[in-house]
């Protein structure tokens, strides 16, 4: 059997108001939590900027260079202006031995290439021919952002 304890009712109501105390001090202090909060700072309204034009990275002015001269040495209409034409571009690569890839068939990601060449086997045949029949399909730069690899393909 249990023994009851009398208790006296100070220590009821002295319970019973510290457990109220701390519900009302629990209540206060989310009340000042949410008081204190900051208000949001007004928005300010941005206008939409104009659009800016795309800023050409270094691979397509490049592309961009060596299309106009490989165009020019093809339409050239005498030796010399095919061959200054050809100096100008000899200037944009790495040295006159830099390997151009002619891509003639891809399937499934696979490439075949033409028999490799250089670039300036490949100017002196565009100048010899007098039809420019490739495009730029990828072009690699070195460090000094001169041309160190060129493929091409079939227009």
């Amino acid at each position: 059997m249990k023994k009851r304890t009398s208790q006296s009712p100070l220590t009821r109501i002295l319970t019973i108001a510290l457990f109220g105390l701390l519900a009302m001090g629990a209540c206060k202090s989310k009340k000042k939590a949410v008081v204190a909060a900051p208000e949001p700072a007004p928005v300010e309204r941005v206008e939409p900027a104009k659009p800016v034009a795309p800023v050409a990275t270094a691979e397509e002015l490049a592309v961009s260079k060596l299309e106009n001269y490989f165009n020019s040495i093809a339409n050239s209409s005498n030796v010399q202006m095919a061959n200054s034409s050809i100096q100008e571009a000899l200037s944009m690569f790495s040295n006159q031995e830099t390997p151009v890839l002619i891509v003639i068939h891809e399937e499934s990601g696979i490439k075949d290439y033409d028999e490799p060449t250089t670039i300036a086997k490949y100017l002196n045949y565009l100048k010899d021919t007098k039809k420019n029949l490739n495009f730029i399909s990828d072009i690699r730069l070195d460090g000094n952002g001169r041309v160190s690899e060129l493929e091409l393909r079939r227009k």
